[in-house]
């Protein structure tokens, strides 16, 4: 119960620096927004990586396997890093969206190999 009330407070956080190129950040809460900024970019990629890659599956029928593929990747992922929220401090928040930046950004590369 408490991960979920910290997630939401994280996921309710605005994208400070997400329009920046670079956030070398002063604080901590700085540094845990400009982490998020970078996870949510690499997510942008993937969602826009599955875009082409979905229906190339679909058109040779492995589309309902690549789902059920990102599906699990997808809770594998959120699995591995839910811990880092549970390890507290205020850099809790910048664990966490380093561990889904990284996560995301390999599942990135394994879509562009598909594509």
């Amino acid at each position: 119960m408490k991960f979920l009330a910290l997630a939401a407070f994280l996921a309710a956080l605005p994208a400070f620096g997400a329009a920046q190129g670079y956030c070398p950040g002063a604080t901590q809460i700085d540094i845990n927004f400009c982490t998020k900024a970078r996870w949510e970019a690499a997510d942008r990629e993937l969602n826009r990586l599955w875009s082409m890659v979905k229906p190339a599956a679909d058109a040779r029928g492995t589309g309902p396997q690549l789902l059920q593929e990102q599906r699990a990747w997808l809770q594998r992922r959120d699995a591995a890093c839910e811990p880092e929220l549970s390890s507290g401090g205020s850099a809790a928040a910048m664990f966490y969206w380093s561990c889904m930046e990284d996560l995301t950004v390999q599942r990135n590369t394994a879509l562009q190999a598909m594509r």
